[in-house]
């Protein structure tokens, strides 16, 4: 089974930041992702995934003005180098924490923009992702894009799988690759047991997460049947992470019921972290 690592924006939230580390390791998870690590020095970060035997497997580039509602500037014209400069940060902050995966968001764009802005904002996106590409595969780090629905971000450039990996293929970055959300995809287009078992062998997915459908709680809860669905992935000999990006309805520790009562090889594998 794909090990399971726990996403502290999400999750442990009745604890302050700095302290979800050491609460998630408490849980016996050996790996943790979130949205972004700036806020935070990167030494002292490091010395809290040592301190508690975490590593670091995930984050976010820097995505614009996330205050004001923007969700990236990969695919914004005139932005290209506040992107690029993102890039960077992004890359020492993965040197620091170790972390061989930084996502990197496209932007939204405008409900009413013309064919012709669409293609503009397409251009941009992939011309911005093979830098990005190229500058971290220097350091050792996969760039991961991720399709998100639109009720959750209205206006997001990228929601299905098929665009996310055509625009993989089109960079042709061996280091580019897909992060494939189940519960954004579910929203999306459903067809998940299918999607699983065409997309993990490709190698174009680097990392999943998953969220209970259609409330973002325990995954669990809701229209997914996370049992069958760890099997399937499973199949098809994924050997990656599973970051569990979704708000516990009620306390987190006591939300993990789902991952305690995963049969004992499952549960086991979790706790190994013998992987990146």
């Amino acid at each position: 089974m794909p090990r399971f690592a726990a996403n502290l924006s999400m999750m442990y939230t009745e604890h302050d930041f700095p302290d979800r580390f050491a609460a998630a390791s408490a849980d016996g998870f050996q790996a943790v992702e979130y949205l972004f690590p700036y806020a935070y020095d990167a030494a002292d970060l490091r010395r809290r995934l040592d301190d508690h035997g975490l590593r670091q497997v995930l984050f976010n580039a820097p995505p614009g003005d996330w205050d004001g509602g923007e969700r990236g500037t990969a695919a914004l014209p005139g932005r290209e180098r506040e992107t690029l400069d993102g890039i960077d940060r992004a890359l020492e902050y993965a040197a620091a924490l170790a972390c061989p995966r930084v996502h990197v968001m496209a932007g939204r764009v405008r409900p009413d923009a013309t064919p012709a802005e669409l293609a503009a904002h397409r251009d941009t996106y992939l011309a911005n992702l093979a830098r990005a590409a190229e500058r971290a595969a220097a350091a050792g780090v996969d760039i991961l894009v991720e399709p998100i629905n639109g009720r959750d971000m209205p206006g997001y450039l990228l929601s299905r799988q098929a665009d996310a990996h055509a625009v993989v293929r089109e960079v042709g970055a061996p280091n580019l690759k897909v992060q494939l959300d189940l519960y954004h995809c579910q929203i999306v287009e459903g067809d998940l047991t299918t999607t699983l078992r065409r997309d993990l062998p490709t190698g174009r997915v680097g990392h999943l997460q998953i969220a209970g459908v259609p409330d973002r709680h325990e995954p669990d809860e809701g229209e997914l049947d996370i049992r069958h669905l760890f099997g399937v992935i499973d199949a098809t000999g994924f050997d990656g992470w599973i970051g569990c990006e979704y708000v516990p309805r009620a306390g987190t520790s006591e939300g993990l019921g789902w991952l305690k009562n995963l049969p004992h090889d499952e549960n086991h594998r979790n706790h190994r972290g013998d992987h990146a």
